[in-house]
C-alpha cells in the first residue's frame, strides 16, 4: 500500500558534499630523517626568521671510530639579532641528546585543498618526508648567556600584574557617596510636604466626587494622590 504524497511538491534539499581522499606522495618514504625537539624560545626565534637566511650550524664530532657522535648547534647571527622589545638574548650554542626510539615513525607534510562545500576542487595533499631514524632533544649549555636568560624569565613570571604609581597630577575619581542625589530630593520633598493629615468626611468626599464626576474609575492610589489623604477610609465608601 502506497502512503499519500503531500501537495507541497518537492522541497529542493540541501547537497552535502563528500570529502575526497587525500592524495599521498610516497616518493620519500625511504629517505631517513631526524625528529628533533628544540627548546620554546629557539622555535618562536626560527618561526621569525625569513626562508632564505641560515638558522645555525650542526656540528658532527666523533672521538674515536667506535665512540658514539657528539653533536652541537651553533646559532647564527641572523638568529641572534631576532630580538623583540622585551625579550631576553638567548644562548648561542647548543648539544643535543639522543633519545631511544621505540616505535615507527614517519615525518608527513600535510597541505588542505581550497573548501567548496558543494563541489571540493581537489584533495588534501599528503607528503611523506622520511621515516625517524633519531630522536633528539637540542639543549642549551648551562653557561652563563642561559644564567642570565632563565634570570629574567624568572623576574618577570615573579613581577606583579599591578604596581603602585606616583602621581603628578591629581587624578578625578568618583567617590562613593552615602546617598543619591534622587533619594536626598524625595527625602526634602517628603518633609515639605509634611505628614498628610486627616480632612473632614464631608471635605473628603466632596473631592471624591468631583473626582468621579470626571472619571468612573480610579485605584486606590490615585484617590489618595487626589485627596492628599493618609488612606481613603473603606467608612467614607460605604457612607457613599
Amino acid at each position: 500500500m502506497s502512503q499519500p504524497q503531500s501537495g507541497r511538491g518537492d522541497e529542493p534539499k540541501a547537497v552535502k558534499s563528500t570529502p575526497l581522499p587525500a592524495k599521498v606522495d610516497l616518493s620519500a618514504v625511504n629517505k631517513t630523517v631526524w625528529l628533533v625537539k628544540v627548546p620554546k624560545y629557539l622555535a618562536a626565534r626560527w618561526e621569525r626568521i625569513p626562508g632564505d637566511l641560515e638558522a645555525g650550524k650542526v656540528k658532527i664530532c666523533k672521538s674515536s671510530p667506535t665512540a658514539r657522535p657528539t653533536l652541537t648547534l651553533s646559532l647564527s647571527d641572523a638568529t641572534m639579532c631576532l630580538t623583540e622589545p622585551g625579550e631576553s638574548e638567548i644562548p648561542k650554542e647548543h648539544a643535543f641528546q639522543v633519545g631511544p626510539i621505540h616505535q615507527t615513525l614517519i615525518a608527513f607534510d600535510h597541505t588542505e585543498a581550497p573548501k567548496d562545500d558543494l563541489f571540493p576542487s581537489e584533495p588534501d595533499k599528503v607528503r611523506i618526508l622520511g621515516k625517524v631514524s633519531e630522536k633528539l632533544e637540542c639543549r642549551p649549555y648551562a653557561d652563563s648567556s642561559y644564567m642570565a636568560m632563565k634570570m629574567e624569565e624568572i623576574k618577570r613570571a615573579s613581577k606583579p600584574a599591578r604596581s603602585v604609581q606616583q602621581l603628578d597630577r591629581v587624578v578625578n575619581n568618583y567617590k562613593p557617596v552615602a546617598d543619591h542625589k534622587n533619594n536626598i530630593e524625595y527625602e526634602q520633598r517628603k518633609k515639605a510636604e509634611g505628614k498628610k493629615a486627616r480632612d473632614e468626611k464631608d471635605k473628603v468626599l466632596e473631592m471624591l466626587f468631583a473626582a468621579f464626576e470626571k472619571h468612573q474609575y480610579y485605584n486606590v492610589k490615585d484617590l489618595v494622590k487626589i485627596t492628599n489623604q493618609p488612606i481613603v477610609s473603606s467608612e467614607i465608601f460605604n457612607s457613599g
